[in-house]
């Protein structure tokens, strides 16, 4: 079976996801919001779909102004819905302008979105994804275990022996400290 760290390096889309974001700790609310969009956007597509137009949804959600987002209303959705360069999905849609006020929410009571994430750090992926369901919409499995990776709070994103992963352990994810758990 082939991993990220195969197929990744050189490719002009994957590669620099995977040698500079992918499994790195990740501290703006802001880039959060984005991995979170991505991942949700990313269900039943390919990643690469969805890393050609990240462009495309930067500028769509006002470079993921949550804020902004979570002020949406029907002008907006139906802007996004007619706008081809990213995917026009309405539950997607739906779900990224709803999850905006949730992110909104979880900041007024945790201070930002990565407050709430430390605040539930460490647990199982089950565990994340129970939480995910009850506090988000759109958010399976998958979405929750690539959304977590993605951001460092989940192990996975590598393998040990890609060079990336060195870096990655430097810059100290949430599963790699000591009170992290290792099941995922």
């Amino acid at each position: 079976m082939s991993h990220y760290c195969d197929l990744a390096p050189a490719h002009p889309f994957h590669g620099p996801y995977h040698d500079h974001e992918y499994g790195f700790p990740v501290e703006g609310d802001h880039v959060l919001f984005e991995r979170l969009v991505l991942e949700i956007n990313q269900a039943g597509l390919s990643w690469l779909t969805v890393l050609k137009k990240r462009d495309a949804f930067r500028a769509a959600f006002e470079d993921f102004d949550i804020d902004r987002v979570a002020a949406y209303g029907e002008t907006e959705r139906a802007r996004l819905l007619g706008d081809a360069g990213i995917i026009r999905n309405r539950l997607k849609v739906d779900a990224v302008i709803h999850n905006a006020g949730v992110v909104r929410r979880l900041q007024a009571e945790h201070g930002s979105f990565r407050g709430w994430l430390e605040a539930h750090h460490p647990r199982p992926h089950g565990d994340w994804v129970k939480l995910f369901k009850r506090t988000f919409r759109f958010t399976g499995p998958e979405i929750v275990g690539e959304f977590l990776m993605s951001t460092g709070y989940l192990p996975g994103a590598h393998r040990d022996d890609c060079p990336v992963q060195t870096r990655i352990l430097a810059a100290g994810p949430a599963w790699a400290r000591p009170d992290a758990t290792s099941d995922t």
